[in-house]
């Protein structure tokens, strides 16, 4: 009589796998390696909102999960996973973090900071990689309350506080600043933002963050090289990502007045009213810088309830390396698409249009497992299962074997796939649980097997489950 295995086969190849570490990221050239898969690494992605305004509203470190609102949950990052999302941006608040100007008004920094780390931990569990945005902030004395202009003094320290923090996380890409941008009030031009201050500082920026009317008072900005500073200070080599002008927009003068460092990432955000939002100015200023520097969109999006824009810049990216982080997984009541929302609910449905054209985009992208092979095998050195993938991909598999109240580790085994063509996987079992499984076999007990098999393409992952039941030997 056989007793019942289960054997669960995993295929991680788009930005799949609860059970999946982050990638290891390294900049190579002009894109990201992962130094796990050693293959090419393109982020595609949401931005987690909620850290930069939650703390400083006083309702939380974060939103909290209920029946309206995502939270920082296992089962929410699983949800990201299912649409093969690889990274994930989490805006961050400059007081709350650093504990200054009476944030956070919820908790404590302690909490705040452990808040996030819980997070970054969750996210990496379920194999994806984590950028950390500087998203809210404001000069000593003013309360990091929305987005400014331009860094400023405390934002340095803000940098050697997270880098220290996350020094050694492989999985991790820094953001500096969200959006640089100039001012205009009612009679024109207040601050122009030029390169060589974006690059060095020493300008006079708004201390009104972009909601609120200028009133005249101004604090002198940071500029990006003073944030890769003070990153690279501590000793963490995680890429950078640096933003362009005009909210992220403009990459003209980026390569000509890049900070001096390495291992940096050009910042491009693309909304369908951004200026540069067409084939032709994407072709002109962030094409050639694609081929020197990995370039990543941290935030793009569309109003108007449409999705032209959205699909016609990821269909263009794919196409040249470049990366994309959509805004934004959170759920909000939203009658003209005005919110940017890509969730329609807390469970991880995809919102028209945005959402969907995403979602969809993502599962084309994905490497696709099939599993076949014998459902019923008899107990030997090995336990095998026979799986195929839509294109080239690495297969890592691995396993448990549960007899009873006891649990026996499989010895793992990887390989390469070649597209389209079947492939077989063994994962040999050690030899004192095939000598508890045969005695449990003798009187009827259950053995049960777990097997995960990996696979990924470098830039997303996927999984699946198979059942096996086991024979003893006749």
């Amino acid at each position: 009589m056989a007793a019942g295995v289960l054997v669960t086969v995993l295929c991680l190849g788009a930005a799949g796998a609860s059970s999946a570490a982050g990638p290891r990221l390294k900049v190579v050239g002009d894109h990201l390696l992962d130094a796990r898969t050693g293959k090419v690494f393109v982020p595609r992605g949401v931005n987690w909102p909620s850290f930069e305004y939650a703390c400083q509203n006083g309702y939380g470190y974060s939103d909290v999960a209920s029946r309206t609102k995502v939270g920082p949950t296992a089962s929410g990052a699983a949800a990201m996973a299912r649409w093969h999302i690889n990274t994930v941006r989490v805006p961050l608040n400059q007081d709350c973090w650093l504990g200054e100007d009476g944030l956070p008004a919820f908790g404590n920094v302690r909490g705040y900071r452990a808040a996030v780390r819980r997070w970054v931990s969750t996210l990496h569990g379920a194999g994806m990689a984590v950028i950390l945005d500087l998203h809210w902030s404001g000069p000593a004395g003013v309360v990091a309350d929305g987005l400014r202009a331009m860094p400023d003094n405390r934002s340095d320290d803000f940098w050697r506080s997270v880098a220290r923090t996350f020094k050694r996380d492989r999985s991790m890409i820094f953001d500096v600043f969200n959006e640089p941008y100039e001012r205009y009030g009612d009679n024109g031009l207040v601050f122009d933002l030029t390169w060589e201050c974006w690059r060095n500082g020493g300008c006079n920026a708004p201390r009104a963050h972009l909601q609120q009317p200028i009133d005249g008072a101004t604090f002198v900005a940071v500029g990006m090289q003073a944030l890769v500073d003070a990153i690279r200070s501590t000793g963490a080599m995680q890429p950078i990502m640096v933003p362009g002008r005009h909210y992220a927009n403009d990459l003209t003068g980026w390569a000509a007045n890049r900070p001096a460092g390495s291992r940096l990432i050009a910042s491009f955000h693309n909304y369908d009213f951004s200026p540069c939002r067409t084939r032709a100015c994407w072709d002109r200023t962030v094409a050639p810088l694609a081929t020197q520097v990995p370039v990543v969109a941290g935030e793009f999006g569309q109003r108007r309830c449409k999705a032209t824009h959205v699909k016609r810049f990821m269909n263009w990216a794919d196409r040249r390396g470049v990366g994309y982080i959509i805004w934004a997984w959170w759920v909000l009541p939203d009658k003209r698409c005005s919110t940017l929302s890509v969730l329609a609910d807390v469970k991880g449905t995809a919102r028209r249009p945005n959402g969907t054209a995403f979602k969809a985009h993502l599962n084309k992208l994905a490497p696709r497992l099939t599993l076949s092979g014998p459902r019923v095998q008899e107990l030997d050195t090995t336990v095998e299962v026979r799986v195929r993938c839509n294109e080239r991909c690495r297969a890592r598999a691995t396993g448990d074997l549960s007899v009873e109240t006891r649990t026996f580790r499989l010895e793992p085994a990887s390989r390469e796939l070649r597209a389209r063509r079947t492939s077989r996987i063994a994962l040999r079992i050690p030899a004192r649980a095939r000598r508890v499984a045969t005695s449990a076999l003798r009187r009827f007990r259950p053995v049960r097997v777990l097997i995960t098999v990996v696979v990924t393409d470098g830039s997303h992952r996927d999984r699946k489950r198979r059942a096996i039941g086991l024979l003893g030997s006749s």
